[in-house]
């Protein structure tokens, strides 16, 4: 698609008119006149409690009960007031806040008072809920904290007095109608999805549901194959999604079995495709590789969810469908991104990082793209999003999407791509362990007539990455004259990499923690270090450098490089600055 043409501008109008009629269908059944069709008893009582997989922190409940919450980053002191009578710091504070995930760790702590508190929270959650903030009503916190309560019955339920219970299954039968009257006004993608499941779970624990567990289970069959791709990936291309969908599908698997049920071939078919993906993303040090909005992956939650993999085979190399590569060979591990931007309605977290890679040594990150921020970070994460945050090609430097950005209506849409690379072109070919990979994309043809492509080279031993950047018009043939075709070829390192310039500015020597070295070249240009940042939405922003190699499209239509091993790693010890060095390696060596 052409950047910034009438097509892309076709997109942003057919999303504002599609957001708009969903947003009025929402409101009128969100509304009291539409309340009638969801009224009817309440039930008398649950039949199972969903297993909660995600994992628990006992020390955050001691912090709970002495009136301190901690969530997206930000800290809160009551003081002797209730938690949900103070005005909230942020939009991702009070969804934390009112999803209610954190009685998980009043669960998993040994306080003899944790019953208790647990139900003085509820109590007074239902106690001040016409004063909640909005965050409360939206139907993915809702839905959260529906899932919550009910697989935390143990913890709330046992004991308790028939007062607090009628009120409890009151509030969760009416939020549980809530969410029956607007699932198919919630926003497309990731957060409809949620909803279904959370509505499968509920109507699989609650006492004579019939009827809503087989309503519910068509609809969830029908969000996971508008969104789970062929391949195991998700259609939003954010490698967390696959994650984020299994930690609450699994657990819905397993109640379809506790009630005696047969979960449906959709259901199950989505868990076998999306189980091998886990393994596909996954670099050296176990983590996630960070495209499209992933950031900090869950480690712990990561292995749970693996050990529910009946399988446990190798990850896949190719996913086509999702727009992901994957080389590996000898200790060397590379995930590239081949794929498309999504379409407007599923763009909210995609990046403009098309053709950038991720690359790790054992369990050492190599080069990297920048992440993610914390959530009420704004201008990191948009700067987050550019090209120029990932070790792919900047062209003039501008970003090889275009990002609907500040405005009513991006309030009111997001800040949705609305125009990037329509046509990613790949191909894979594997020979004797050996593995080709190229990759080309039209991100910059509508503004510069120039196509971008990208061929990787692994050989078995993993020992070298050999790379070539190459532009050409988009026939094929030479970049015009007098056209605009300055180029930056980024590659960013990971803070505990140590990169020094060598061969008079024509090398970079590349120090991995364990000590081994790594040197970059790039043919005939000469390569710069320049600052980097590495962003987290967990551990804060680190320095970080990148290295990269300038040029015009018109001069050098084609540039090669590569990374090669110039020594192992090897004993080391510490200097009288505190440092680590590295014993029996000279940089003059390489």
């Amino acid at each position: 698609m052409a950047f910034g043409s009438e097509a892309g501008q076709g997109r942003l109008v057919r999303f504002a008119l599609a957001s708009a009629w969903r947003r009025s269908r929402y409101a009128f059944h969100s509304g009291v006149l539409y309340r009638w069709r969801h009224l009817g008893p309440v039930p008398d009582r649950l039949l199972i409690a969903p297993t909660d997989l995600r994992t628990a922190d006992p020390t955050i409940a001691h912090d709970i009960y002495a009136g301190r919450y901690v969530f997206s980053g930000e800290a809160v002191d009551v003081a002797g007031f209730s938690v949900f009578e103070i005005e909230a710091p942020s939009r991702s504070w009070a969804a934390a806040l009112h999803g209610f995930g954190w009685l998980r760790h009043l669960r998993a702590s040994e306080l003899t008072v944790s019953r208790s508190n647990a139900r003085a929270l509820i109590d007074e959650w239902i106690r001040f809920q016409k004063s909640h903030d909005p965050v409360a009503r939206d139907p993915v916190v809702t839905a959260r904290r529906i899932a919550s309560w009910l697989a935390q019955t143990p913890l709330v339920l046992e004991g308790c007095d028939h007062g607090f219970y009628r009120r409890f299954m009151r509030a969760l039968t009416r939020q549980v109608r809530q969410l029956r009257r607007v699932v198919h006004d919630v926003p497309p993608g990731r957060p409809r999805l949620a909803v279904t499941m959370t509505l499968a779970a509920a109507a699989l624990s609650l006492a004579d549901q019939n009827r809503f567990v087989r309503q519910a289970s068509r609809l969830v069959d029908q969000e996971l194959a508008r969104q789970v791709l062929p391949d195991g990936g998700h259609v939003g291309r954010n490698p967390a999604a696959v994650l984020d969908i299994l930690v609450d599908l699994l657990p819905l698997r397993q109640a379809f079995t506790a009630r005696g049920l047969q979960p449906s071939p959709a259901l199950l078919g989505a868990i076998d495709r999306m189980m091998p993906m886990l393994r596909f993303f996954r670099l050296g040090d176990g983590s996630f590789a960070k495209f499209n909005g992933m950031g900090e992956t869950q480690l712990g939650l990561l292995a749970t969810v693996l050990a529910h993999d009946d399988a446990r085979g190798s990850p896949l190399r190719n996913a086509p469908h999702s727009g992901y590569q994957r080389l590996e060979a000898g200790e060397t591990i590379i995930v590239m991104d081949t794929g498309a931007a999504p379409v407007p309605a599923l763009s909210a977290e995609a990046h403009a990082g098309c053709l950038s890679f991720e690359m790790s040594i054992g369990r050492q990150p190599l080069v990297v793209n920048c992440g993610i921020p914390g959530p009420n970070a704004l201008a990191l994460r948009r700067l987050a999003r550019t090209t120029a945050a990932h070790s792919t090609v900047t062209l003039n430097d501008t970003s090889s999407c275009r990002f609907l950005t500040g405005g009513l209506l991006a309030g009111r849409l997001g800040e949705i791509i609305i125009a990037g690379p329509g046509m990613v072109e790949s191909s894979r070919q594997e020979e004797r362990g050996q593995t080709f990979v190229t990759a080309a994309h039209d991100g910059y043809v509508g503004r510069f007539g120039i196509r971008h492509e990208r061929r990787l080279f692994l050989p078995r031993e993993g020992t070298r990455l050999d790379g070539v950047d190459s532009f050409t018009s988009p026939n094929g043939g030479p970049v015009a004259r007098g056209g605009k075709d300055g180029f930056a070829i980024r590659f960013h390192l990971h803070p505990a990499v140590k990169a020094s310039r060598i061969k008079a500015g024509q090398a970079v020597l590349l120090v991995l923690p364990d000590g081994s070295g790594w040197e970059f070249e790039a043919a005939g240009h000469d390569v710069l270090i320049e600052e980097s940042i590495r962003l987290s939405d967990i551990r804060g922003s680190r320095r970080a450098e990148q290295i990269v190699v300038y040029g015009r499209a018109m001069h050098a239509d084609a540039v090669h490089w590569h990374f090669e091993k110039v020594a192992e790693g090897g004993p080391r010890r510490r200097s009288e600055a505190g440092e680590t060095e590295m014993l029996g390696f000279d940089e003059g060596d390489a």
